[in-house]
């Protein structure tokens, strides 16, 4: 303890004694007893975290405490209890006052221990990087289960709502919880008003398992917003790719729900494939459906035509997106194929592999083609790069456009409905 520190703690502890020797005959300015002999002891609990001590003055011919915790903040009592939410080791003093003056104890050393050496704690806050990890729900079947008291399946989610995959879940190594709905949040069936929360958890490790998840604050949760009995949630995995929490309901049932670290791109890919697979068709109805430009000005080259003006071979293509990244173009009898003029000539049906991510400059995300001579819509738009990104995109329709944009290169943006 800094000096500065010692001497406001000792004016604070002697205000009441001055103010009480105020009271005697004015000739007695002395103070009467033993000097208080300033002692204490400690219990860490490390039964769950951040971790509680407990600390118990042994003090003689005292009846003021006041103690410096080691970590700048400070209390007053016989006995205090203290959270730390940091590991390591601080130096803990306690000054106790009398009628005799006062006495400071010795510090004593109070270790406090990492619970990042717990490999599920560690995963659940990201340890090894930030210290900080955000969770949403898996886009894999089965990321909602239902079972009962005795571990039987009642039911198990096939695909969720648009409204769940893009909720948040953050968790610090400072024992925060944060849940972000994104707007809305999935509720008595539908997606309903946004249910965001702000608070703190306690982690409990436990014997033989992975440990607890305790949510505090009113109204929190983790996955549903049910009422999971005391907020408590067991860890039933937990790596740097998948979270998979437990939670018991009031009826006795419980709920198991299965987390994957946050992606961005995760709804747009669930929007793109319907969550197995979808097609696609261009929307020849639209007014101007492929366009021609570039970056800053996207109809710069091409404005694009009236609606229904497509040539046949090219409005009754279909586009298939899957889960598992395959695209599928189905050319049925011709392929319009670019040109000056363009024809309608041999059909290029096929397959590719595609890569999905994040975009690369505007839009929601991106996917590559990765068969050369593979294309969406238009057999000139980004041939090389094979690069599309997603402009915008709900369940019936989406906009692409194809190419980087790079170095002020050519990207056609294509209209799109869902078939």
């Amino acid at each position: 303890m800094n000096m500065f520190t010692r001497l406001a703690a000792l004016s604070l502890l002697a205000a009441p004694l001055l103010l009480a020797s105020c009271e005697k005959d004015a000739k007695d300015y002395e103070l009467e007893g033993a000097v208080p002999q300033s002692t204490f002891t400690y219990q860490v609990n490390t039964t769950e975290y951040p971790v509680t001590v407990t600390f118990t003055s042994t003090s003689q011919d005292g009846f003021l405490y006041q103690w410096n915790f080691g970590d700048n903040t400070r209390a007053s009592g016989n006995t205090v209890t203290h959270t730390y939410t940091r590991p390591g080791t601080y130096q803990v003093e306690l000054i106790t006052a009398g009628r005799g003056g006062t006495g400071i104890s010795a510090t004593q050393a109070v270790v406090i221990p990492d619970v990042c050496t717990n490999s599920a704690f560690s995963r659940l806050v990201d340890c090894a990087g930030s210290g900080t990890r955000v969770w949403s729900f898996s886009t894999d079947p089965g990321a909602i289960v239902r079972e009962s008291a005795t571990g039987t399946q009642l039911s198990s989610s096939t695909t969720l709502n648009n409204c769940q995959l893009d909720d948040q879940f953050t968790f610090s190594n400072n024992y925060t919880v944060n849940y972000e709905s994104a707007g809305q949040t999935f509720q008595n069936g539908a997606c309903g008003t946004s249910l965001n929360r702000g608070g703190s958890f306690v982690y409990r490790p436990t014997t033989g398992g992975l440990g607890q998840i305790v949510l505090k604050g009113k109204g929190a949760f983790i996955g549903l917003p049910d009422s999971v009995a005391n907020k408590t949630y067991d860890i039933l995995e937990a790596t740097d790719t998948k979270l998979r929490l437990r939670g018991t309901n009031p009826d006795g049932t419980r709920t198991i729900v299965t987390l994957m670290p946050f992606d961005a791109t995760a709804p747009v890919k669930r929007l793109l494939t319907g969550g197995s697979s979808k097609t696609w068709i261009l929307d020849n109805a639209a007014d101007a459906v492929i366009t021609v430009g570039t970056e800053a000005n996207p109809k710069q080259y091409y404005a694009g035509g009236a609606p229904n003006s497509l040539p046949g071979c090219q409005a009754d293509d279909e586009y298939t997106f899957s889960m598992t990244n395959t695209f599928t173009y189905n050319a049925f009898a011709e392929t319009f194929v670019a040109g000056n003029p363009g024809s309608c000539s041999a059909p290029r049906s096929g397959t590719s592999a595609f890569v999905f991510g994040p975009s690369a400059g505007a839009g929601l995300a991106q996917f590559t083609l990765t068969q050369t001579g593979a294309f969406v819509a238009a057999t000139d738009a980004s041939p090389t790069e094979r690069v599309y990104r997603i402009i915008s995109i709900d369940n019936t329709r989406m906009v692409l456009r194809a190419g980087s944009g790079q170095s002020g290169g050519t990207v056609f943006d294509i209209k799109m409905i869902a078939k």
